[in-house]
Order: C-alpha cells, then sequence, then structure tokens
C-alpha cells in the first residue's frame, strides 16, 4: 500500500498497545515478516524509528520501539501506519508486482479499447480481483493468467481479455 506521501510504502498499521512498556500490537501489511526483525528500521509520520524487539502472536507482530517506552506513547500512535522508503523494496520475480504499482493502471481490451482504470484490489484467497469503475458499472478482474494478459509499468497499463461475467452492472 502506497502511503500519501508516494515515497513511502505502508507495511503495517499499529492496532494497540500491548502490555506496559511501550509494545505495540501490529497488523502486518507486508509480504516480508522480516520487515519487523529487531534493529530494522520502519517509520511513522516519517520519523524514522528502530525497532528494538519483536515477536509473532496469533498473526500479528507485537513490537517494540527504540523510543516508545509506556503504555501512554504506544496508544498515541495507534492507527497509524509503519511504513519504510520506497528505495528499500524488495525486489520481485518477474511478472509479480505490488499492489500499489497496479493502483491507478489504465485497463485495456487486447485491441486497445480503454476500459477504465484499477481502482482497488481485493485479495481473496486464490487471487486478487482488480475493481475497475466503468460508466455501465464495475468491471471486476480476476488476477490470473485467462484474464490479464500483459501488465506494463512503464505505460502504465494492462491487457485484458473479458470473459463473461467480469462486469456487475450498476442497479
Amino acid at each position: 500500500m502506497r502511503s500519501m506521501d508516494s515515497q513511502f510504502i505502508v507495511v503495517g498499521q499499529v492496532i494497540a498497545p500491548w502490555g506496559l512498556r511501550g509494545e505495540m500490537k501490529v497488523e502486518a501489511m507486508t509480504d516480508f515478516p522480516d520487515r519487523f526483525s529487531p534493529q530494522e528500521v520502519v517509520h511513522i509520520d516519517g520519523l524514522p524509528m528502530t525497532i528494538e524487539r519483536s515477536r509473532w502472536h496469533k498473526g500479528r507482530v507485537i513490537l517494540k520501539l527504540a523510543i516508545i517506552d509506556s503504555v501512554e506513547a504506544a496508544e498515541k500512535l495507534r492507527g497509524r501506519f509503519l511504513e519504510v522508503p520506497e528505495s528499500k523494496l524488495r525486489p520481485l520475480p518477474e511478472d509479480q508486482y505490488y499492489r500499489f504499482q497496479l493502483v491507478g493502471l489504465d485497463v485495456l481490451t487486447p485491441e486497445g479499447e480503454l476500459l477504465g482504470q484499477i481502482a482497488q484490489i481485493l485479495p481473496t484467497g486464490s487471487n486478487d480481483v482488480y475493481v475497475v469503475p466503468t460508466k455501465d458499472g464495475e468491471l471486476l478482474v480476476p488476477a490470473i493468467d485467462d484474464v490479464v494478459k500483459s501488465v506494463d509499468l512503464r505505460k502504465g497499463c494492462i491487457v485484458i481479455e473479458i470473459i463473461d461475467g467480469l462486469l456487475v452492472k450498476k442497479a
């Protein structure tokens, strides 16, 4: 997820304080859980903060930032995003993309007809679904090889093959 400041990418969100000594429960929003390892640096509101310690608990990370030492200080961070600079993005294998890279791309037919732009990405159990608002309704594009024929980040577009059932008509 791209943050408000496009130079940073969101990797987590503070859910709540945890305990009395400044630890926080964080919802991980990254495929790289080692981003929460001790000595890693995350940014909150643009300020760099070093992770002192971390552990996983029921699918969430419990972490302690070096400068947060009380439940009150942790409470002030509730709802805030943990970010990393875009320059720290990990390279992905060919034909894999970060979700933030896809939002806003033009969606074209193989003939070059513009259908709209990706407005949102819905993660599902098996594949993502790209939500593309159109004048006729929402186009729900499953991110599968049978539908998504190409992605070109340089040109800012994806080409899809339209199959039955993709268009959800406006009511």
